[in-house]
Formats: structure tokens, sequence, C-alpha cells
């Protein structure tokens, strides 16, 4: 579940360095019935992973400008995923700022929204499919704890905002959208 991920660290390693943050902002998007999942129409080639395996990574390519990293969620054959919206940044803050074209102003800015984040982390559509417990990109739990969560309508989508799947780190400077909670 979406919740479950905050306070997770997702980490990024490459030829460049090694980026990571800790997750403070993520939504779930679950199953054929959900309208603003990719699994909506069903088994496609460009959303095979939401198929696979759980504990993969399902990166894509939205309104064909941002690229936006989702780890699968459930068992193979049952779509499920969780978008990453925001990060608060732990290791390789200089590079994600080289990344971002950003050399100054807080590093919160820097993964604040999903396109953002994995601009800043250098993930790719090559990412696509990896195993979040052994390649290059994972998600780690690192013991650290977010203490106040909040939940509202999931946001940047036109169907399916009625389902309340969007969960943040309660007044963290990184989260991106909305604060507005409804509970």
């Amino acid at each position: 579940m979406a919740v479950d991920l905050l306070g997770k660290v997702l980490v990024r390693r490459s030829p460049e360095g090694v980026t990571s943050g800790m997750i403070v902002e993520a939504e779930a998007y679950i199953g054929e019935d959900d309208p603003a999942c990719h699994a909506a129409p069903g088994p496609t080639t460009r959303n095979a992973p939401l198929y696979g395996p759980p504990g993969r990574a399902y990166v894509y390519l939205n309104y064909g400008i941002h690229r936006l990293v989702n780890a699968v969620t459930e068992a193979k054959g049952s779509p499920a995923a969780v978008l990453i919206r925001a990060l608060e940044p732990l290791d390789g803050v200089a590079l994600m700022k080289s990344r971002r074209g950003r050399p100054t102003g807080p590093a919160s800015d820097l993964c604040r929204g999903p396109g953002n984040l994995t601009r800043a982390l250098g993930i790719s559509l090559s990412d696509n499919g990896l195993d979040l417990v052994t390649s290059a990109l994972t998600i780690q739990d690192w013991g650290l704890t977010i203490e106040d969560v909040s939940r509202g309508p999931r946001i940047g989508i036109r169907v399916g905002t009625d389902r309340m799947w969007r969960f943040w780190a309660t007044g963290h400077p990184a989260v991106s959208g909305s604060r507005q909670v409804l509970r």
C-alpha cells in the first residue's frame, strides 16, 4: 500500500554517483477497475510491468515529457502500483542539483513532484522493470519514520479522483501539489 512506502528510501546508483531520498509522498493505482490506473484498458506492452511480479519498477513517460517511477505492489497478474510523488533528498544532493539545473535553493525543491524526482535521481525508461531490491534502483528501509501522515485524493489525473489513495508526510516541504486533507 502507498502509505507503507512513506519513510522508505529510494536509492539510485549510477556511474555519476549515488542519489537517494526518503519517500514523503506516494499514491496508489489499483487494478483494471481503477479508471486512472494504466491497467484499466487491460494488458498492453506499455503496462506489462504492472502485471508482473511485485517489487519491480514501472517507469513510463508521462505526457511525452516526464518519466515517472512506480513500485509494482501486487502478485503477478494483479496489476497495481504506487507512484512515488516526492522525496526528501538524502545522498547526492550536489548531483541532484546538477541534473535539475538548480545550483541554489532548498534541497526540498529538488524532488518535489514525480517528474522532478526522476530527473534528480537520473531515473530513465531503461529502468522500467528493474528489481527494486537487487538492481541499481532500489527501495530500502533505513529505519526512518514519518510520524504524521495525511491522506487525500490523488492529483494530476482527470478520472478516479474520488479515490483517497494519496498519502504524504504532513507539513513536509517536499510534498507536491495540494496538501488538502480529506479523511
